[in-house]
């Protein structure tokens, strides 16, 4: 860990979110003034993963002090974190702090965070998250505890992290792997890229130190409310588990234990949520019924990840013609 006046840079990913990114960017730039103020420099990069570079107008209009932006045109949330990754390095960072475009931090929500890595000493500080709804979720969704998150005492030692509200320590980054660790492109339009790096991250020797107090809030849109939005991301969440499992295992034989593992638990998943499906609709069980479900998706999702297929969450239209998607 840097002891002295470390250069911290906040990393805001972007993807066609104008709207979000005006509410988020002034709130952070001015707690990095704050924090640079109080003698350790701080600054604000956008990641616009947007290919025809939409958020570069939109960051250059709030006209913020301390704001860069930068262009990463490949498609998949990995390509855009390696990107952060890169420009901290370029900068010569020594703290890079992901935030998503769709959060907002709460008060001294950096601080919080860097108060704790200067106190723990960890290779991440992860905080929490929580949801707010500008509607009222069904009370299916609420039933099945879909926006539930976890919650830890400040200073917990946790081995896996996503990126929507991590502190990263550089040093301990490019000391984890030959030529510093990287999210994993395989991982890019599915998710779980973070999870895989976190994991890698700690199996190097890395703590991950939570941090309860940095707390930032995921403002869901009604769109990610729904039944079939919620059970496609636990689909999503179950797949990507599987597929970090098997990467993370040090030799083939183990990739076939961990393949066979996550099959065996996907299975039992999807039998055990079939069964509280069925059971809740029968006695009128909403909890019942929506945890249910919830299982049978992250289990389907387990399954097949163990089984070499990959749920693209984030996949994006294509270009190509028909002819060279279905031969591809």
């Amino acid at each position: 860990m840097t002891a002295a006046a470390p250069r911290v840079v906040v990393a805001v990913l972007t993807y066609r979110r104008p709207e979000d990114l005006r509410e988020v960017l002034p709130e952070v730039a001015a707690q990095c003034a704050a924090q640079t103020a109080a003698g350790t420099p701080s600054r604000v990069l956008v990641v616009d993963n947007d290919p025809d570079g939409s958020a570069l107008p939109e960051v250059a209009a709030l006209g913020l002090a301390g704001v860069d932006v930068v262009h990463e045109p490949e498609p998949g949330i990995a390509a855009a974190r390696n990107r952060a990754l890169d420009a901290a390095d370029g900068a010569g960072d020594d703290v890079l702090v992901f935030l998503d475009d769709d959060e907002r931090p709460c008060e001294g929500w950096l601080g919080l965070l860097l108060s704790t890595w200067r106190a723990e000493g960890g290779g991440a500080v992860v905080g929490p998250v929580v949801s707010r709804f500008p509607g009222e979720p069904a009370p299916w969704v609420h039933a099945g505890g879909f926006f539930t998150r976890r919650r830890l005492a400040t200073g917990t030692r946790v081995d896996v992290a996503a990126t929507n509200n991590l502190l990263l320590d550089l040093a301990q980054v490019r000391a984890a792997a030959p030529g510093g660790l990287r999210f994993d492109a395989r991982f890019g339009v599915s998710g779980g890229s973070d999870t895989l790096f976190t994991r890698l991250l700690h199996a190097s020797g890395a703590e991950l130190v939570w941090c309860d107090e940095a707390v930032v809030t995921d403002v869901v849109p009604v769109s990610r409310t729904t039944r079939s939005w919620v059970l496609r991301r636990q689909l999503r969440s179950g797949n990507s588990h599987a597929r970090v499992e098997v990467v993370v295992a040090p030799s083939a034989p183990a990739r076939v234990l961990a393949r066979s593992a996550c099959a065996g638990r996907g299975l039992l998943r999807v039998v055990a949520g079939a069964g509280g499906t069925v059971a809740g609709t029968v006695r009128g069980d909403t909890s019942m019924q929506a945890r249910g479900a919830k299982a049978l998706a992250r289990g389907t999702g387990m399954l097949g990840g163990a089984l070499g297929w990959t749920y693209a969450e984030y996949r994006r239209p294509t270009t190509k013609p028909p002819s060279a998607v279905d031969g591809s």
